[in-house]
Protein backbone atom coordinates (compact mmCIF):
# COMPACT_ATOMS: atom_id res chain seq x y z
CA UNK A 1 0.00 0.00 0.00
CA UNK A 2 1.33 3.41 -0.94
CA UNK A 3 2.15 5.99 1.69
CA UNK A 4 -0.35 8.41 0.18
CA UNK A 5 -3.20 5.88 0.55
CA UNK A 6 -2.17 4.96 4.07
CA UNK A 7 -2.08 8.59 5.22
CA UNK A 8 -5.45 9.31 3.63
CA UNK A 9 -7.01 6.23 5.24
CA UNK A 10 -5.54 7.20 8.61
CA UNK A 11 -6.93 10.75 8.37
CA UNK A 12 -10.36 9.55 7.23
CA UNK A 13 -10.38 6.85 9.89
CA UNK A 14 -9.52 9.32 12.65
CA UNK A 15 -12.19 11.71 11.40
CA UNK A 16 -14.76 8.90 11.24
CA UNK A 17 -13.89 7.77 14.76
CA UNK A 18 -14.26 11.34 15.99
CA UNK A 19 -17.65 11.64 14.30
CA UNK A 20 -18.70 8.31 15.75
CA UNK A 21 -17.70 9.41 19.24
CA UNK A 22 -19.66 12.65 18.79
CA UNK A 23 -22.74 10.70 17.62
CA UNK A 24 -22.54 8.29 20.56
CA UNK A 25 -22.18 11.20 22.95
CA UNK A 26 -25.12 12.94 21.25
CA UNK A 27 -27.27 9.81 21.60
CA UNK A 28 -26.46 9.65 25.28
CA UNK A 29 -27.44 13.29 25.71
CA UNK A 30 -30.64 12.73 23.69
CA UNK A 31 -31.63 9.79 25.85
CA UNK A 32 -31.06 11.76 29.05
CA UNK A 33 -32.88 14.76 27.64
CA UNK A 34 -35.88 12.70 26.50
CA UNK A 35 -36.13 10.94 29.85
CA UNK A 36 -36.01 14.21 31.72
CA UNK A 37 -38.53 15.85 29.37
CA UNK A 38 -41.01 12.97 29.54
CA UNK A 39 -40.80 12.64 33.30
CA UNK A 40 -41.28 16.38 33.79
CA UNK A 41 -44.19 16.55 31.33
CA UNK A 42 -45.85 13.52 32.87
CA UNK A 43 -45.40 14.90 36.35
CA UNK A 44 -46.89 18.29 35.43
CA UNK A 45 -49.82 16.73 33.60
CA UNK A 46 -50.47 14.32 36.44
CA UNK A 47 -50.37 17.10 38.98
CA UNK A 48 -52.78 19.39 37.09
CA UNK A 49 -55.21 16.72 35.95
CA UNK A 50 -55.03 14.97 39.33
CA UNK A 51 -56.07 18.19 41.03
CA UNK A 52 -58.90 18.55 38.52
CA UNK A 53 -60.02 14.97 39.20
CA UNK A 54 -60.04 15.49 42.95
CA UNK A 55 -62.03 18.74 42.62
CA UNK A 56 -64.75 17.26 40.39
CA UNK A 57 -65.26 13.74 41.79
CA UNK A 58 -69.11 13.70 41.50
CA UNK A 59 -71.15 12.59 38.49
CA UNK A 60 -71.63 16.13 37.39
CA UNK A 61 -67.96 16.64 38.04
CA UNK A 62 -67.16 13.79 35.58
CA UNK A 63 -68.94 15.69 32.85
CA UNK A 64 -67.05 18.85 33.82
CA UNK A 65 -63.74 16.96 33.71
CA UNK A 66 -64.61 15.54 30.32
CA UNK A 67 -65.48 19.02 29.09
CA UNK A 68 -62.21 20.40 30.44
CA UNK A 69 -60.26 17.59 28.76
CA UNK A 70 -61.93 18.26 25.45
CA UNK A 71 -60.97 21.91 25.76
CA UNK A 72 -57.43 20.93 26.72
CA UNK A 73 -56.91 18.73 23.67
CA UNK A 74 -53.56 17.01 23.09
CA UNK A 75 -50.93 17.38 25.77
CA UNK A 76 -47.32 16.84 24.51
CA UNK A 77 -45.61 13.73 25.74
CA UNK A 78 -48.83 12.37 27.36
CA UNK A 79 -51.75 10.19 26.36
CA UNK A 80 -54.88 11.02 28.40
CA UNK A 81 -57.80 8.58 28.58
CA UNK A 82 -61.09 8.87 30.58
CA UNK A 83 -63.14 5.69 30.85
CA UNK A 84 -65.80 4.16 33.03
CA UNK A 85 -65.34 1.24 35.34
CA UNK A 86 -66.87 -1.01 32.68
CA UNK A 87 -64.17 0.05 30.20
CA UNK A 88 -66.21 2.47 28.14
CA UNK A 89 -63.96 5.24 26.85
CA UNK A 90 -65.48 8.56 27.65
CA UNK A 91 -62.54 10.59 26.34
CA UNK A 92 -59.23 9.97 24.56
CA UNK A 93 -56.74 12.69 23.78
CA UNK A 94 -56.55 13.43 20.03
CA UNK A 95 -53.37 12.36 18.17
CA UNK A 96 -50.61 14.97 17.92
CA UNK A 97 -50.64 17.27 14.92
CA UNK A 98 -46.90 18.01 15.37
CA UNK A 99 -45.06 15.99 12.70
CA UNK A 100 -48.23 14.01 12.17
CA UNK A 101 -47.85 10.79 10.20
CA UNK A 102 -44.16 10.36 10.98
CA UNK A 103 -42.48 8.04 13.42
CA UNK A 104 -38.88 7.37 14.32
CA UNK A 105 -37.51 3.89 13.51
CA UNK A 106 -38.51 1.26 16.02
CA UNK A 107 -34.89 0.40 16.94
CA UNK A 108 -34.21 4.07 17.58
CA UNK A 109 -37.34 4.42 19.68
CA UNK A 110 -36.35 1.36 21.74
CA UNK A 111 -32.87 2.85 22.18
CA UNK A 112 -34.06 6.21 23.53
CA UNK A 113 -37.44 5.43 25.07
CA UNK A 114 -37.58 5.96 28.86
CA UNK A 115 -39.26 3.55 31.23
CA UNK A 116 -43.08 3.51 30.82
CA UNK A 117 -44.88 5.93 33.18
CA UNK A 118 -48.65 5.50 33.89
CA UNK A 119 -50.83 7.20 36.51
CA UNK A 120 -54.51 6.53 37.25
CA UNK A 121 -56.92 8.90 39.09
CA UNK A 122 -60.43 7.89 40.31
CA UNK A 123 -63.30 10.20 39.47
CA UNK A 124 -66.35 8.58 40.93
CA UNK A 125 -66.81 5.30 39.05
CA UNK A 126 -64.54 6.47 36.24
CA UNK A 127 -60.74 6.44 35.78
CA UNK A 128 -58.49 9.17 34.43
CA UNK A 129 -55.41 7.49 32.95
CA UNK A 130 -52.29 9.56 32.13
CA UNK A 131 -49.53 7.70 30.20
CA UNK A 132 -46.17 9.07 29.10
CA UNK A 133 -45.85 9.29 25.28
CA UNK A 134 -42.28 10.07 24.16
CA UNK A 135 -42.82 9.47 20.40
CA UNK A 136 -42.61 13.17 19.47
CA UNK A 137 -39.51 13.75 21.56
CA UNK A 138 -37.92 10.62 20.04
CA UNK A 139 -38.88 11.82 16.57
CA UNK A 140 -37.28 15.18 17.29
CA UNK A 141 -34.15 13.36 18.46
CA UNK A 142 -34.21 11.25 15.27
CA UNK A 143 -34.48 14.36 13.12
CA UNK A 144 -31.65 16.00 15.03
CA UNK A 145 -29.55 12.87 14.67
CA UNK A 146 -30.16 12.52 10.93
CA UNK A 147 -29.31 16.19 10.49
CA UNK A 148 -26.15 15.70 12.57
CA UNK A 149 -25.19 12.61 10.55
CA UNK A 150 -25.80 14.45 7.29
CA UNK A 151 -23.63 17.35 8.44
CA UNK A 152 -20.99 14.84 9.67
CA UNK A 153 -21.00 13.02 6.32
CA UNK A 154 -20.63 16.30 4.45
CA UNK A 155 -17.84 17.39 6.77
CA UNK A 156 -16.22 13.98 6.45
CA UNK A 157 -16.29 14.26 2.67
CA UNK A 158 -14.95 17.80 2.81
CA UNK A 159 -12.23 16.90 5.29
CA UNK A 160 -11.38 13.75 3.32
CA UNK A 161 -11.15 15.69 0.08
CA UNK A 162 -9.05 18.39 1.72
CA UNK A 163 -6.86 15.72 3.32
CA UNK A 164 -6.41 13.94 -0.02
CA UNK A 165 -5.46 17.22 -1.65
CA UNK A 166 -3.05 18.24 1.10
CA UNK A 167 -1.45 14.78 1.30
CA UNK A 168 -1.06 14.63 -2.49
CA UNK A 169 0.47 18.08 -2.43
CA UNK A 170 2.78 17.23 0.48
CA UNK A 171 3.90 13.92 -1.09
CA UNK A 172 4.20 15.24 -4.63
CA UNK A 173 8.04 15.63 -4.33
CA UNK A 174 8.53 12.00 -3.27
CA UNK A 175 8.06 10.45 -6.75
CA UNK A 176 10.62 12.96 -8.01
CA UNK A 177 13.02 11.89 -5.26
CA UNK A 178 12.42 8.19 -6.00
CA UNK A 179 13.01 8.81 -9.69
CA UNK A 180 16.24 10.62 -8.83
CA UNK A 181 17.41 7.70 -6.68
CA UNK A 182 16.62 5.22 -9.46
CA UNK A 183 18.50 7.33 -12.00
CA UNK A 184 21.42 7.61 -9.60
CA UNK A 185 21.34 3.84 -9.12
CA UNK A 186 21.29 3.44 -12.90
CA UNK A 187 24.58 5.32 -13.19
CA UNK A 188 23.41 8.89 -13.98
CA UNK A 189 25.74 10.42 -11.41
CA UNK A 190 25.40 13.89 -12.95
CA UNK A 191 21.62 14.02 -12.30
CA UNK A 192 20.43 16.55 -9.70
CA UNK A 193 16.97 17.09 -8.23
CA UNK A 194 15.16 20.33 -9.08
CA UNK A 195 14.04 22.65 -6.26
CA UNK A 196 11.26 20.87 -4.33
CA UNK A 197 8.35 22.60 -2.57
CA UNK A 198 8.13 22.36 1.19
CA UNK A 199 10.79 22.70 3.86
CA UNK A 200 11.27 18.95 4.42
CA UNK A 201 11.25 18.05 0.72
CA UNK A 202 13.60 20.94 -0.02
CA UNK A 203 16.00 19.72 2.69
CA UNK A 204 15.83 16.17 1.30
CA UNK A 205 16.48 17.48 -2.22
CA UNK A 206 19.47 19.50 -1.04
CA UNK A 207 20.88 16.49 0.85
CA UNK A 208 20.28 14.30 -2.22
CA UNK A 209 22.17 16.70 -4.46
CA UNK A 210 25.06 16.87 -2.00
CA UNK A 211 25.13 13.08 -1.80
CA UNK A 212 25.03 12.75 -5.59
CA UNK A 213 27.88 15.23 -5.92
CA UNK A 214 29.89 13.34 -3.32
CA UNK A 215 29.22 10.02 -5.06
CA UNK A 216 30.20 11.50 -8.41
CA UNK A 217 33.39 12.97 -6.96
CA UNK A 218 34.22 9.68 -5.26
CA UNK A 219 33.58 7.65 -8.40
CA UNK A 220 35.69 10.09 -10.40
CA UNK A 221 38.48 9.83 -7.84
CA UNK A 222 38.23 6.03 -7.83
CA UNK A 223 38.26 5.99 -11.63
CA UNK A 224 41.33 8.21 -11.70
CA UNK A 225 43.00 6.09 -9.00
CA UNK A 226 42.16 2.93 -10.92
CA UNK A 227 43.59 4.42 -14.11
CA UNK A 228 46.67 5.56 -12.23
CA UNK A 229 47.01 2.10 -10.70
CA UNK A 230 46.67 0.52 -14.12
CA UNK A 231 49.28 2.85 -15.58
CA UNK A 232 51.57 2.15 -12.62
CA UNK A 233 51.18 -1.60 -13.09
CA UNK A 234 51.85 -1.23 -16.78
CA UNK A 235 54.93 0.84 -16.04
CA UNK A 236 56.09 -1.68 -13.47
CA UNK A 237 55.61 -4.51 -15.94
CA UNK A 238 57.48 -2.51 -18.56
CA UNK A 239 60.23 -1.73 -16.05
CA UNK A 240 60.40 -5.43 -15.16
CA UNK A 241 60.70 -6.38 -18.83
CA UNK A 242 63.36 -3.73 -19.32
CA UNK A 243 65.18 -4.93 -16.22
CA UNK A 244 65.02 -8.52 -17.41
CA UNK A 245 66.30 -7.45 -20.81
CA UNK A 246 69.09 -5.47 -19.16
CA UNK A 247 69.98 -8.44 -16.95
CA UNK A 248 70.04 -10.72 -19.96
CA UNK A 249 72.16 -8.22 -21.87
CA UNK A 250 74.49 -7.89 -18.91
CA UNK A 251 74.76 -11.66 -18.75
CA UNK A 252 75.62 -11.87 -22.43
CA UNK A 253 78.14 -9.03 -22.17
CA UNK A 254 79.64 -10.64 -19.07
CA UNK A 255 80.01 -13.99 -20.85
CA UNK A 256 81.47 -12.26 -23.91
CA UNK A 257 83.98 -10.40 -21.75
CA UNK A 258 84.84 -13.55 -19.84
CA UNK A 259 85.02 -15.94 -22.81
CA UNK A 260 86.19 -13.80 -25.70
CA UNK A 261 87.69 -10.55 -24.50
CA UNK A 262 89.51 -12.13 -21.56
CA UNK A 263 91.09 -14.73 -23.81
CA UNK A 264 92.14 -12.05 -26.28
CA UNK A 265 93.66 -9.92 -23.52
CA UNK A 266 95.42 -12.99 -22.13
CA UNK A 267 96.75 -13.84 -25.58
CA UNK A 268 98.01 -10.26 -26.08
CA UNK A 269 99.68 -10.37 -22.68
CA UNK A 270 101.30 -13.72 -23.45
CA UNK A 271 102.61 -12.53 -26.81
CA UNK A 272 103.95 -9.34 -25.28
CA UNK A 273 105.68 -11.31 -22.52
CA UNK A 274 107.19 -13.66 -25.10
CA UNK A 275 108.49 -10.72 -27.15
CA UNK A 276 109.88 -9.04 -24.05
CA UNK A 277 111.72 -12.17 -22.91
CA UNK A 278 112.93 -13.36 -26.27
CA UNK A 279 114.02 -10.04 -27.78
CA UNK A 280 117.49 -8.86 -26.96
CA UNK A 281 116.89 -5.39 -28.34
CA UNK A 282 115.74 -2.85 -25.81
CA UNK A 283 113.73 -1.06 -28.47
CA UNK A 284 111.50 -4.11 -28.85
CA UNK A 285 111.47 -5.49 -25.31
CA UNK A 286 110.44 -2.24 -23.56
CA UNK A 287 107.26 -1.66 -25.64
CA UNK A 288 106.44 -5.34 -25.25
CA UNK A 289 106.80 -5.02 -21.48
CA UNK A 290 104.52 -1.94 -21.48
CA UNK A 291 101.98 -3.80 -23.58
CA UNK A 292 102.12 -6.67 -21.09
CA UNK A 293 101.55 -4.37 -18.12
CA UNK A 294 98.69 -2.54 -19.87
CA UNK A 295 97.10 -5.86 -20.79
CA UNK A 296 97.37 -6.92 -17.15
CA UNK A 297 95.65 -3.74 -15.96
CA UNK A 298 92.97 -4.20 -18.62
CA UNK A 299 92.49 -7.80 -17.48
CA UNK A 300 92.11 -6.72 -13.85
CA UNK A 301 89.66 -3.96 -14.79
CA UNK A 302 87.68 -6.42 -16.87
CA UNK A 303 87.53 -8.93 -14.02
CA UNK A 304 86.31 -6.15 -11.73
CA UNK A 305 83.63 -5.19 -14.25
CA UNK A 306 82.32 -8.70 -14.96
CA UNK A 307 80.82 -9.30 -11.45
CA UNK A 308 79.07 -5.93 -11.61
CA UNK A 309 77.44 -6.84 -14.89
CA UNK A 310 76.35 -10.39 -14.12
CA UNK A 311 78.52 -12.77 -12.13
CA UNK A 312 79.00 -15.91 -14.20
CA UNK A 313 79.52 -17.88 -11.02
CA UNK A 314 75.81 -17.57 -10.09
CA UNK A 315 74.91 -20.04 -12.81
CA UNK A 316 77.56 -22.57 -11.78
CA UNK A 317 78.62 -22.06 -8.16
CA UNK A 318 75.46 -20.69 -6.51
CA UNK A 319 74.78 -17.66 -4.32
CA UNK A 320 77.08 -18.48 -1.39
CA UNK A 321 80.19 -19.09 -3.49
CA UNK A 322 79.42 -16.09 -5.72
CA UNK A 323 79.14 -13.78 -2.69
CA UNK A 324 82.37 -15.15 -1.24
CA UNK A 325 84.08 -14.47 -4.57
CA UNK A 326 82.53 -10.97 -4.67
CA UNK A 327 83.70 -10.20 -1.13
CA UNK A 328 87.24 -11.46 -1.84
CA UNK A 329 87.42 -9.38 -5.00
CA UNK A 330 86.15 -6.24 -3.24
CA UNK A 331 88.46 -6.77 -0.30
CA UNK A 332 91.40 -7.20 -2.66
CA UNK A 333 90.62 -3.98 -4.47
CA UNK A 334 89.51 -2.03 -1.37
CA UNK A 335 91.33 -3.04 1.82
CA UNK A 336 89.18 -0.60 3.81
CA UNK A 337 86.52 -1.22 5.01
CA UNK A 338 86.97 -4.74 6.33
CA UNK A 339 84.25 -7.03 4.95
CA UNK A 340 82.79 -10.01 6.80
CA UNK A 341 80.33 -12.47 5.25
CA UNK A 342 78.11 -14.94 7.07
CA UNK A 343 75.47 -17.07 5.41
CA UNK A 344 73.20 -20.02 6.01
CA UNK A 345 71.69 -20.77 2.63
CA UNK A 346 70.15 -23.86 1.03
CA UNK A 347 71.55 -25.22 -2.19
CA UNK A 348 68.70 -24.09 -4.47
CA UNK A 349 67.06 -20.71 -3.94
CA UNK A 350 65.66 -20.01 -7.37
CA UNK A 351 67.10 -17.74 -10.03
CA UNK A 352 65.10 -14.60 -9.19
CA UNK A 353 65.73 -14.74 -5.44
CA UNK A 354 69.43 -15.55 -5.99
CA UNK A 355 69.95 -12.61 -8.33
CA UNK A 356 67.95 -10.24 -6.05
CA UNK A 357 70.05 -11.21 -3.01
CA UNK A 358 73.26 -10.76 -4.97
CA UNK A 359 72.15 -7.31 -6.17
CA UNK A 360 71.25 -6.28 -2.59
CA UNK A 361 74.75 -7.13 -1.36
CA UNK A 362 76.32 -5.51 -4.41
CA UNK A 363 74.34 -2.27 -4.04
CA UNK A 364 75.07 -2.18 -0.32
CA UNK A 365 78.82 -2.46 -0.96
CA UNK A 366 78.69 0.24 -3.62
CA UNK A 367 76.88 2.66 -1.24
CA UNK A 368 79.29 1.87 1.60
CA UNK A 369 82.27 2.59 -0.62
CA UNK A 370 80.78 5.85 -1.92
CA UNK A 371 79.17 7.38 1.16
CA UNK A 372 79.65 5.51 4.43
CA UNK A 373 83.32 6.14 5.34
CA UNK A 374 83.03 2.90 7.26
CA UNK A 375 85.72 0.69 8.76
CA UNK A 376 83.73 -2.52 8.97
CA UNK A 377 80.89 -3.98 6.92
CA UNK A 378 78.90 -7.07 7.97
CA UNK A 379 77.05 -9.07 5.35
CA UNK A 380 74.59 -11.65 6.64
CA UNK A 381 72.25 -13.99 4.74
CA UNK A 382 69.76 -16.32 6.44
CA UNK A 383 67.16 -18.48 4.73
CA UNK A 384 64.49 -20.96 5.78
CA UNK A 385 61.81 -22.66 3.77
CA UNK A 386 59.68 -19.52 3.49
CA UNK A 387 61.94 -16.49 3.14
CA UNK A 388 65.49 -15.20 2.93
CA UNK A 389 66.78 -12.20 4.90
CA UNK A 390 69.75 -10.30 3.49
CA UNK A 391 71.39 -7.52 5.51
CA UNK A 392 74.37 -5.25 4.87
CA UNK A 393 75.38 -3.26 7.96
CA UNK A 394 78.23 -0.76 8.28
CA UNK A 395 79.66 1.41 11.05
CA UNK A 396 79.95 4.56 8.96
CA UNK A 397 78.57 8.07 9.29
CA UNK A 398 74.95 7.05 8.73
CA UNK A 399 72.30 8.37 6.42
CA UNK A 400 72.27 12.08 5.52
CA UNK A 401 69.22 14.16 6.41
CA UNK A 402 68.17 14.60 2.80
CA UNK A 403 68.69 10.99 1.78
CA UNK A 404 64.96 10.54 1.02
CA UNK A 405 64.96 13.29 -1.61
CA UNK A 406 64.25 12.23 -5.22
CA UNK A 407 67.07 10.29 -6.68
CA UNK A 408 68.85 7.19 -5.35
CA UNK A 409 67.82 5.25 -8.38
CA UNK A 410 69.95 2.29 -7.34
CA UNK A 411 68.01 1.79 -4.10
CA UNK A 412 64.70 2.55 -5.79
CA UNK A 413 65.32 -0.03 -8.54
CA UNK A 414 66.47 -2.51 -5.93
CA UNK A 415 63.33 -1.92 -3.85
CA UNK A 416 61.10 -2.45 -6.87
CA UNK A 417 62.98 -5.65 -7.71
CA UNK A 418 62.44 -6.99 -4.16
CA UNK A 419 58.80 -5.85 -4.02
CA UNK A 420 58.13 -7.55 -7.33
CA UNK A 421 59.15 -10.80 -5.67
CA UNK A 422 56.70 -10.12 -2.82
CA UNK A 423 59.30 -8.89 -0.34
CA UNK A 424 60.38 -5.55 1.05
CA UNK A 425 63.55 -3.49 1.35
CA UNK A 426 64.35 -1.32 4.37
CA UNK A 427 67.10 1.25 4.79
CA UNK A 428 67.66 2.82 8.21
CA UNK A 429 70.34 4.14 10.52
CA UNK A 430 71.99 1.51 12.69
CA UNK A 431 72.81 2.11 16.36
CA UNK A 432 75.20 3.34 17.59
CA UNK A 433 76.18 4.59 14.13
CA UNK A 434 76.11 3.35 10.60
CA UNK A 435 73.48 2.18 8.13
CA UNK A 436 71.56 -1.08 7.84
CA UNK A 437 70.24 -2.28 4.47
CA UNK A 438 67.88 -5.22 4.91
CA UNK A 439 65.82 -7.15 2.37
CA UNK A 440 63.21 -9.84 3.05
CA UNK A 441 62.64 -12.03 0.00
CA UNK A 442 59.91 -14.72 0.03
CA UNK A 443 61.34 -17.91 -1.41
CA UNK A 444 57.95 -19.46 -2.19
CA UNK A 445 56.89 -16.45 -4.28
CA UNK A 446 60.28 -16.26 -5.92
Amino acid sequence: MKLRTRLNLVLIGLTAVSVGVLIVDELHDMRSSIREEIEAANRVAAHLLGSLALTDSSADGLAAVREQLQKLGHVRANDITLRTASGEVLYRAPPPVYKAGREAPAWFARLLAPAPARQVFRIGDAELIIEAQPSRAILDAWDDLTRLVAVAVIMLLLIGGLAFWQVDRALAPFPVIVDGLERLEGGELAYRLPPLPGAEAGAIGTAFNRMAQAVEDKMQAEREARDARTRLEERRELALLIEQSVEEERRLISHELHDEFAQSVTAIRSLAMAIATQSAAAAASEPARLICEEAARLYDAMHGLIPRLAPPSLDTLGLAESLESLVREWQRRHPVPVLSLQHQLPADLGGSATLAAYRVVQEGLVNVLRHAQAERVSIDLRANGQRMVVSVTDDGVGLPVEWRRPGHFGLRGLAERVEHLGGRLRVANHEPHGVSLMAEIPLVHA
